[in-house]
Parts: C-alpha cells; structure tokens; sequence
C-alpha cells in the first residue's frame, strides 16, 4: 500500500504562483510513475501532468503545458506540481496519484493510489 498526502493549496490571484507538493509513503519502491490530476466543480477529474519514478520521463495536458512543471525528488519520496501563471479556471481540487504499471496514463480510473486533493483557487 501507497499512502500519498497532497499540500500546499490555497488562494491565488490570476498571473500568480503554486508550488503543490505530495509526500508518499509505505511501499514507495513499488511506485512506477506519479501524476496530478485535478477536479472542477461539476467536472470530471483530468490528467494535468504525470512522471515516471525515475524521472526520465514527464508529460503534460495542453491545457497547462508550458505554465506548469512536475518534478520528483526520489530521496525525499516527494513530487511537485509549479504552477506559474495561474488563471482563474486552473480552479480545482488537486489529486496526486500513484501507479505500479505502464499503462493508460490519462485516465484517473488506471491509477492505483491517491491523495485526498488540495484545493487551488485562483481568483481576484
């Protein structure tokens, strides 16, 4: 088992920045890739950026390409989400999430363990 605790939330304003972190425990040398995903009011959860463990590898929606960074820090069993240039619809709650397997990486449903979300609001 994967235990996996998301913080650094919070309100923003539009055009600023989030540094989100997730903190994973337990069985850690079982994890295969990490990603974020995030939830808005009425919608479903979407993929935002994922990684392997090894961080060889790191992969984007087109949503947020270019504003936000995943990075991994392996000696810490930490990932981060920097999110630059917020916008009011980057509002949502923000799940971290780890998986054993390659597989479908886009999909929430694939994906073996998650945190219990933060919130990010951007808004004046």
């Amino acid at each position: 088992q994967v235990l996996l605790v998301e913080s650094g939330g919070g309100v923003v304003q539009p055009g600023g920045s989030l540094r989100l972190s997730c903190t994973s425990s337990g069985r850690t040398s079982s994890i295969y890739a990490m990603a974020w995903f995030r939830q808005a009011p009425g919608k479903e959860r979407a993929f935002v950026a994922g990684t392997l463990s090894s961080g060889s590898n790191k992969w984007y929606a087109d949503s947020v390409n270019g504003r936000i960074t995943i990075s991994r820090d392996n000696a810490k069993n930490a990932v981060y989400l920097q999110m630059n240039n917020l916008k009011p619809e980057d509002t949502a709650i923000y799940y971290c999430a780890a998986r054993r397997l390659p597989g479908s990486y886009y999909s929430p449903g694939t994906w073996d363990f998650w945190g219990q979300g933060t919130q990010v609001t951007v808004s004046s």
